[in-house]
């Protein structure tokens, strides 16, 4: 039993990989045989607390809802609300009505829709950590005062004794103390295809990386073969799957460009908005005190005018009809502003296992004594052909042969056809060399009917090597020189060493020096392209050797050859690489594969070239932070890398103002898919952690979607550009009519808030809906991503909401100083002399429409233009006259809005002028063309 003075100081923080399983017991106070008592694990459990994942970063959804109301724009709206509502309570008491302040509770509604809309946007739970803690198993075996019994995994404590097989799920990170043919599937956490062979002897240096450390075991993995008994070192947040729980958390979400932009429009509006208001109420105060009361009311017009209320209701639409869009090419969005991202993204790293890889362990190589060929085919498919080979000669054929057979037969895997799709179950590694086999021609079903296998000496992690006997005669197409036929493969150097023959041709000669010499130099060029390499050897027996004979049996080999295994490019990556180059993006590798498949991989679908530098982890975890800068701009392969090292190069290229897209699939990529300004997850292979720390989940785990979203997402940015040109310059013309109004001493506000937030939401919104689902222009790829820092009034867009606002205003103050006059002088019929206010509000209207068919591009006119491609431009058009003239003509609406009747005269002369503003639209189309040519037109999109 262990005692408590054992473990008062219990050294949570040894690197266990460094020490035997002795030393670790010892620290970790334990004891193999009996395991902990059961007071003691009550005492460790009250010291170190339960084996769960804590959530400390989290926003509670009441505050992501009162944070809408931080927006500066929505908080100028408020305050409007209220002077607005308290002048027309005050209004009302005095002429004993009923007080029902219309525009500021309209206002109201309008900030409280918005808010809405934000919370809408951020109030999806982060469910990252939630998923980190379904990867925990529920049950698992310990070792408590000499039993064996099933805990729930929280119940776990440092110094526990469980016990691993297949199938399990690791609960907790340990040492191990046994392990018998222990593989453990860590993709998830380190990025390895590969099942992770595990050795409880081994003793480790300090400096090994997470994936190499085959002496431990890490909570969130699985057994896939074998078992074995470890001792509990870290749980909860202390372990592997601990820390990245809590990278998760410690990861602050950036604002995308598009939030970014609309702070700063936000920013920019509200103060002009005050410098025109503290303008034109000193002007006039100055001019006439006894006007502050009308001052006030014109100042309050002009603020609702300034806030382009409709804009964020526009936005959220149009991000999610973008949404829609994807969705119909593979690319699902968690986050609605990550639609617009993906249009500024100009790195994209993403991992090779899954993501640029199949995920399936393929042969690329073979090589006998006579025969060299390259392999290829797709992915588990048996089917493919023999490529570049040096000879076709029968004997060298019949290596081939029978090097294919044997793979296939010294071997535990299952090659199995789901409807359409080839899978293996089993080891992937193994697995690789069933279609090999099928590809040679071998039958491989006929093949497992006939061929008897006897025995077998299971893979060892220190032989590294696994050897079947069969039958001869039940084996075809071999010379039965014995009863027995004993096939082994596995480590190429360790095979090699058992060997003292070689096979040629159909005879069997002496294995000599300069030959093992030879394969070793063929398996290093293997290893050197990046291929996980087999060695495979046969032997003969007359007798069945006995089970525990492992040592003697494998010896005097017959050298077969060599098989070298990749996992191979997706056959679509390198034509998006391509593409991404095309469009100015650098596409990058961050995995925790070795260097040299990396950048074997990496060369191969042109992310660099053969022979570019590749950072390793160890390089990453020596460099400060400045000197990861200064490489990240030139280093485009990252192997071996940890996600503590994933977050540090995503940081390190944000830092040189990249807007940084992420893949991957593994937990391990979770807290750089969060830090990254879109992170993207793999639907398929992707792990829940990882897509719920991802802004985009890939539905057909295919890197070229990627790029059909980067395509859609520019697309759509140049459709809000568009859309807030057309709201903002209308905006702008609103304000500058309002504040002319007291200055040229007209006797009225021309428009109520509750008219300009009809204008806004109605005369702006419909419209730019309906310019938010413009076609994209083809050659969106062949131009550079849009510019991180690009202000929003960047590219002329600024000048021409000025020039398009002051047209608007012109328009607007002529009509409004001639229908002051005219309606001064015209009120037969009963019409009021008020109603050059609604022709003012009618004119600006009008506008606004035909703004809205001229603003469909910056260098095409729109006769130019097929109206067929944007019907929704034309029946927004309609549809927004129709209901402006309904504020005029229907009696309770116009009661409401507070219009007054004109005259079809009237009406036609404000038909008149607001025709203007989409004359000189075009005109300016015009002469664009005179003085911008070529790609500078473009740019203006």
């Amino acid at each position: 039993m262990t005692s408590s003075n054992a473990t008062s100081n219990l050294d949570r923080e040894s690197v266990w990989h460094a020490l035997s399983a002795d030393e670790a017991i010892s620290r970790l106070g334990s004891d193999p045989q009996q395991g902990l008592s059961f007071a003691e694990v009550q005492r460790r459990q009250a010291q170190y607390g339960r084996n769960e994942l804590v959530d400390n970063g989290r926003r509670p959804r009441w505050q992501i809802f009162t944070d809408q109301f931080r927006n500066v724009m929505l908080i100028m709206l408020l305050v409007v609300a209220f002077i607005s509502g308290t002048l027309e309570i005050l209004e009302s008491l005095q002429e004993n009505r009923i007080p029902f302040p219309k525009d500021a509770t309209a206002i109201l509604v309008v900030v409280i829709l918005n808010a809405i809309l934000g919370y809408v946007q951020e109030a999806r739970a982060e469910e990252a950590l939630a998923a980190l803690k379904n990867m925990a198993a529920p049950k698992v075996r310990v070792l408590r005062e000499g039993k064996v019994m099933a805990i729930d995994s929280p119940e776990l404590v440092v110094g526990d004794i469980f016990f691993l097989e297949t199938g399990v799920k690791v609960a907790a990170d340990g040492r191990l103390l046994e392990a018998v043919n222990l593989q453990i599937r860590e993709a998830a956490l380190t990025g390895e295809a590969e099942a992770a062979s595990k050795n409880a002897a081994n003793i480790l240096p300090l400096d090994t990386e997470v994936g190499d450390r085959a002496n431990l075991v890490f909570a969130g993995t699985e057994v896939s073969q074998g078992r074995g008994v470890a001792v509990v070192t870290a749980i909860g947040m202390d372990t592997e799957l601990g820390k990245i729980a809590a990278a998760l958390q410690g990861v602050e979400q950036e604002p995308t460009p598009l939030q970014k932009r609309m702070t700063e429009l936000g920013n920019r509006l509200v103060g002009f908005s005050l410098v025109l208001v503290s303008i034109v109420v000193m002007a006039g105060g100055l001019y006439d005190p006894s006007l502050l009361r009308h001052l006030i009311e014109v100042s309050l017009s002009m603020a609702v005018a300034v806030v382009p209320e409709g804009l964020p209701a526009v936005i959220t639409v149009t991000l999610a009809l973008g949404t829609q869009r994807m969705v119909k090419r593979h690319a699902l969005i968690r986050r609605l502003p990550a639609v617009e991202t993906l249009g500024s993204v100009t790195v994209i790293c993403s991992d090779k296992t899954g993501t640029l890889t199949q995920n399936k362990m393929v042969v690329q190589a073979i090589a006998t004594t006579s025969y060299r060929a390259k392999v290829r085919g797709n992915g588990y498919e048996p089917k493919g052909d023999f490529y570049d080979a040096n000879t076709d000669d029968p004997l060298a054929l019949y290596e081939r042969h029978l090097l294919l057979l044997a793979g296939a037969l010294c071997n535990d895997a299952l090659l199995k056809q789901h409807a359409a799709e080839w899978v293996i179950l089993g080891d992937p590694t193994e697995g690789s060399l069933l279609p090999l086999a099928a590809k040679g021609g071998i039958d491989l079903k006929a093949l497992r009917e006939t061929a008897e296998r006897v025995a077998e000496f299971p893979f060892d992690a220190n032989r590294k090597r696994m050897s079947t006997l069969y039958r001869s005669e039940s084996v075809p197409a071999i010379p039965a020189k014995e009863p027995y036929w004993m096939i082994t493969k596995g480590s190429p150097e360790l095979t090699l060493e058992r060997c003292q023959w070689r096979q040629v041709g159909q005879e069997i000669q002496p294995l000599t020096l300069a030959e093992r010499q030879e394969i070793l130099a063929e398996n290093d060029r293997f290893a050197a392209q990046g291929l996980r390499v087999l060695g495979i050897a046969h032997r003969y027996w007359s007798e069945l050797p006995p089970p525990e004979s492992v040592e003697t049996s494998e010896q005097e080999l017959i050298w077969l050859g060599l098989v070298g295994i990749l996992d191979p490019p997706r056959p679509e990556v390198l034509e998006a690489v391509a593409t991404c180059r095309t469009a100015g993006i650098r596409p990058m590798m961050i995995t925790g594969d070795h260097p040299l498949t990396a950048q074997a991989i990496a060369s191969q679908i042109g992310i660099c070239e053969w022979g570019a530098p590749t950072l390793t982890g160890r390089n990453i975890e020596k460099m400060s932070s400045e000197e990861l800068d200064a490489v990240t701009p030139t280093v485009s392969v990252y192997a071996r890398v940890s996600p503590e090292h994933k977050l540090r190069i995503v940081k390190s290229l944000q830092r040189h103002g990249e807007i940084v897209a992420m893949t991957g699939d593994g937990v391990n990529d979770a807290p750089a898919l969060k830090q990254a300004d879109i992170g993207v997850a793999m639907g398929m292979t992707g792990t829940d952690v990882t897509k719920e720390a991802s802004d985009m989940v890939l539905l057909d785990d295919n890197f070229a979607t990627i790029v059909a979203a980067t395509e859609q997402g520019r697309v759509i940015y140049s459709n809000i550009r568009r859309f807030i040109r057309y709201i903002l310059g209308s905006n702008i013309g609103e304000v500058i009519t309002i504040a002319c109004s007291p200055l040229l001493g007209l006797g009225g506000v021309p428009l109520t808030p509750l008219q300009i937030l009809w204008m806004n939401l109605v005369t702006d919104g419909l419209p730019a809906l309906a310019l938010a689902v413009e076609p994209g222009d083809p050659e969106v790829m062949k131009r550079p991503p849009i510019q991180p820092n690009e202000s929003i009034f960047g590219r002329g867009m600024g000048s021409y909401m000025i020039r398009v606002g002051l047209i608007l205003a012109i328009v607007g103050i002529a009509l409004m100083v001639w229908a002051y006059s005219y309606t001064a002088e015209h009120m037969e019929g009963g019409l009021d002399p008020q109603r050059w206010t609604t022709m003012v509000f009618t004119t600006l209207c009008l506008s606004q429409m035909g703004h809205a068919l001229a603003a469909r591009s910056s260098t095409r006119l729109t006769i130019e233009m097929n109206p067929a491609s944007n019907l929704f431009v034309w029946a927004s058009v309609i549809l927004t006259t129709i209901l402006q003239l309904l504020l005029i003509y229907a009696p309770p609406l116009r009661q409401f809005f507070g219009t007054y009747l004109i005259s079809g005269t009237e009406l036609a002369v404000c038909i008149g002028f607001s025709m203007l503003v989409f004359v000189w639209v075009e005109l300016e189309k015009l002469v664009l063309r005179l003085f911008n040519k070529g790609p500078e037109l473009k740019l203006l999109e």
